[in-house]
C-alpha cells in the first residue's frame, strides 16, 4: 500500500503522482492509500514515486499489507478486475469504432494506437480481467468483422471428417462450438489441442486467435459457426444467445444461464482432468442445455 501527503501549492504534483498511480495500476482505498498485489516490481514502483513525493517535500510510505479486515481476499481482486474491465471497455468500444469506419477514413496509426493501449492494460491486468479475451480476439481480427464474401465462400462438404484445433482448458464458447461442430457441421469431428502458431497445416483451427474460426464483428465462435454454416435451429439460436452472453459479457441477451455452466467447466478445469476430457464433459453439457432450451 502507498500512501502519501503533499502540502498546499503543490497541485501540479499532487496529478502527476495520481497519474502513475492510475498507470501502475493501483486501486484506492478509501482515503487510506493505494494497493498494488505485492511483486518486487511493483514494490519498486512504489519506492521510486514515494521518493519523488519526498523531493517534494512531502511524506510517503510503502506499506506491506498482510489483511484487511473488512475487505476479503476476493474483494480485493474484484477490485482490480472492475478496474480493468473499465479499461477493456474503452478499448473495445474504440476498437469497433475503429472497424466500422471505411478504410479511407482510418487515421493513420490508429491501430497501432489501440495496440499500445492494450499492452498498457494487460501489464497491469494482474488477475485477468474476463473482458481480456475479446480486446485480443479484435485485435487479432484486426478490428475488422467478416465480410459478405467471407460468408458466401463456405462450402460444408469441405469440413467433415476432419480434425477440429482449438486451445487448451477449453471454456464455454469451445465447448459449445465443438458441441455444434459435432452435432451439425462434422459427425466424425475430431478434436486435439495446440498452442497459437502450432495448429497442423491440415486441421481446421477454432476459437483460436489467429485464423479459422473465431470471434467475427459481435459474434462469439459459436454465432460465427451457426451463421457461417447456416444452421437454422431454434434450440441452436437459444444455446447461442446463452454462450454469448456468458463469453461476451455485455448482456446483448439477458441470458444468464451460461455463467452456471462456465462456472462448472471452470470447475473440472481445476481437477486436472485432460483437455480432451474437459472438452467431452463439456459436449455433455451443451448437449443437455440444448434439451432444456427445446422444451421450453
Amino acid at each position: 500500500m502507498f500512501t502519501f501527503s503533499l502540502r498546499a501549492g503543490f497541485a501540479s504534483q499532487r496529478v502527476d503522482v495520481w497519474r502513475k498511480l492510475v498507470r501502475y495500476g493501483a486501486v484506492a482505498l478509501g482515503n487510506s492509500g493505494y494497493l498494488l498485489p505485492n511483486s518486487p516490481a511493483n514494490q519498486e514502483r512504489f519506492e521510486w514515486l514515494a521518493s519523488a513525493v519526498r523531493k517534494y517535500r512531502g511524506d510517503a510510505s510503502v506499506v506491506r499489507v498482510e489483511s484487511i479486515d473488512n475487505l476479503s481476499e476476493a474483494q480485493l481482486v474484484a477490485r482490480f478486475q472492475d478496474a480493468r474491465s473499465r479499461d477493456y471497455q474503452q478499448l473495445i468500444r474504440a476498437l469497433q469504432d475503429y472497424s466500422a469506419r471505411a478504410s479511407a477514413r482510418r487515421k493513420p496509426g490508429g491501430l497501432r494506437r489501440l495496440r499500445a493501449r492494450f499492452a498498457e492494460v494487460a501489464e497491469i491486468d494482474f488477475f485477468t480481467s474476463p473482458l481480456r479475451k475479446r480486446a485480443e480476439e479484435l485485435l487479432a481480427a484486426d478490428g475488422s468483422p467478416a465480410s459478405t464474401a467471407q460468408l458466401e465462400r463456405i462450402n460444408p462438404h469441405d469440413y467433415r471428417g476432419r480434425a477440429w484445433v482449438t486451445r487448451p482448458r477449453p471454456g464455454i464458447d469451445r465447448s459449445a462450438s465443438a458441441w455444434l461442430i459435432r452435432k451439425c457441421i462434422d459427425p466424425k469431428a475430431r478434436f486435439a489441442f495446440a498452442r497459437e502458431g502450432r495448429v497442423p497445416p491440415d486441421a481446421v483451427p477454432f476459437d483460436m486467435f489467429q485464423g479459422g474460426f473465431g470471434h467475427r464483428g459481435d459474434d462469439c465462435t459459436f454465432e460465427t459457426l451457426r451463421k457461417l454454416f447456416g444452421i437454422r435451429d431454434r434450440g441452436v439460436e437459444s444455446v447461442g444467445r446463452i454462450i454469448h452472453d456468458a463469453d461476451l459479457l455485455d448482456g446483448k441477451f439477458g441470458r444468464n444461464e451460461g455463467f452456471g455452466l462456465d462456472r462448472v467447466l471452470s470447475g473440472w478445469a481445476m481437477e486436472g482432468i485432460s483437455d480432451s476430457r474437459l472438452l467431452e464433459r463439456g459436449i455433455e453439457l451443451i448437449e443437455a442445455l440444448h434439451r432444456a432450451v427445446m422444451a421450453e
